[in-house]
């Protein structure tokens, strides 16, 4: 029996004589991991593939030369993974973007060595060809009504037949220095003398607070809407973890050269295409049309017009991408690109995205192309052959899709 303070009525005791056991907090915060595995699955997943080749490399992986080298050699799979996942959010596919790659890169480096046209107005030329490449795709796509399966293959091997073309079949470089650094340079030295690069710790320091602000501020906006939030202990854990990766990348970074140029180019994309998605209008569309394409007709949504646009940003980024890669290898090959467009797809899908389309994020796409990185890496550090290392990334996405089907199983239920 037990008494109600505010009636002073006796209640019956429940079954067994014991009065029912407060939720514990372990309870309450593996219910939150549960509900959010989805979205943060990968995070860990990433976490423990580094922990994993920082081990078995005997600490080489996580040395500060290479984590730059790690940045350097993903930044354009990391810039195609962006244009990829949003895309497949959209319900589509592009299968042309590494034959793209290589057609722009051989487009600039003829303009560039054998029309000395200045890299700067070159580069503009490269990126608007690469939105008009994407833009054609799009429109028949949209438009024309034809599968963007069927189209983007028909797109990847007429761009790569126009790279043999541009190049005739050779390799064409070198490229100039200004470009050159874009890819390959770091930001420069500023302030006193220290064991560290004072640039990459202000900027890290800012983006320690951006992150903090952020990840606040997005909490409190869905408390505002009613929208289901973390427990206040996991959201402590997850802004901690946040803020100690980017303070171990910030130092490790900034115990070498600084940061890369390419990186700031990822961030900007990162900060704008993930405001985009999750704020603009657009963003929504996307998302509208990729997760119930009737609906999102009846509602009003221009699906052409959205799907014209997602292709046109595709084309820009698989442009950037191409550049960035020719000037990192300081030459514009026909072989360019092969097979970037399954890895692109690939860390998106590894990122969280769904094959059906309407979900994935940004960020998501990052997370999908470092874990692919790391695993390039760590398994050229212990000396994996390549055969074994496409059977592992093989698995790897095996694993990813079916833990996406798993889990919208499970929310079903």
């Amino acid at each position: 029996m037990s008494t109600d303070v505010g009636t002073g009525k006796t209640a019956p005791a429940p079954p067994g004589g014991r009065a029912p056991a407060a939720t514990p907090l372990t309870r309450v915060l593996v219910d939150g991991v549960r509900r959010n595995m989805r979205q943060y699955g990968m995070l860990f997943a990433l976490g423990l593939i580094v922990l994993l080749f920082q081990v078995w490399t005997g600490g080489d992986l996580l040395l500060p030369r290479n984590v730059s080298n790690l940045v350097l050699q993903n930044s354009y799979i990391l810039i195609l993974a962006i244009g990829m996942m949003i895309v497949i959010v959209s319900g589509h596919i592009d299968l042309s973007v590494g034959s793209l790659m290589a057609l722009v890169g051989g487009v600039g480096a003829v303009l560039m060595v054998e029309h000395e046209v200045p890299w700067p107005v070159a580069a503009l030329l490269t990126l608007l060809l690469g939105a008009a490449a994407g833009a054609l795709q799009g429109f028949f796509v949209a438009y024309v009504g034809i599968p963007s399966f069927i189209v983007t293959l028909a797109g990847m091997l007429l761009f790569r037949g126009l790279t043999e073309i541009f190049l005739k079949g050779q390799t064409l470089g070198p490229f100039p220095a200004g470009l050159q650094k874009v890819a390959n340079g770091f930001l420069p030295e500023a302030g006193p003398r220290t064991n560290y690069h004072n640039l990459t710790l202000l900027l890290g320091l800012g983006l320690i607070v951006y992150v903090v602000l952020q990840e606040v501020r997005n909490r409190r906006r869905q408390r505002e809407f009613t929208l289901e939030t973390l427990p206040a202990g996991l959201f402590a854990l997850k802004v901690t973890a946040l803020v100690a990766a980017v303070l171990v990348t910030t130092l490790l970074l900034a115990s070498y050269k600084g940061a890369p140029v390419v990186l700031l180019v990822l961030a900007a994309l990162l900060v704008g295409f993930g405001y985009v998605m999750r704020n603009a209008v657009i963003g929504r569309h996307v998302y509208a049309i990729g997760g119930n394409l009737p609906a999102a007709k009846l509602s009003g949504v221009k699906d052409r017009k959205v799907t014209f646009a997602v292709f046109l940003n595709m084309g820009m980024l698989a442009a950037l991408a191409g550049l960035v890669f020719a000037a990192r290898f300081n030459a514009a090959s026909p072989k360019a690109g092969v097979n970037f467009e399954l890895e692109a797809i690939a860390a998106a899908f590894i990122g969280g995205a769904s094959m059906s389309g309407g979900v994935g994020t940004v960020l998501g796409a990052i997370v999908g192309g470092l874990v692919l990185g790391v695993l390039n890496n760590g398994m050229n550090l212990v000396g994996v052959g390549t055969d074994w290392q496409q059977v592992i990334k093989g698995l790897v996405l095996l694993a990813a899709v079916g833990f996406d089907v798993w889990n919208k199983r499970r929310a079903g239920a």
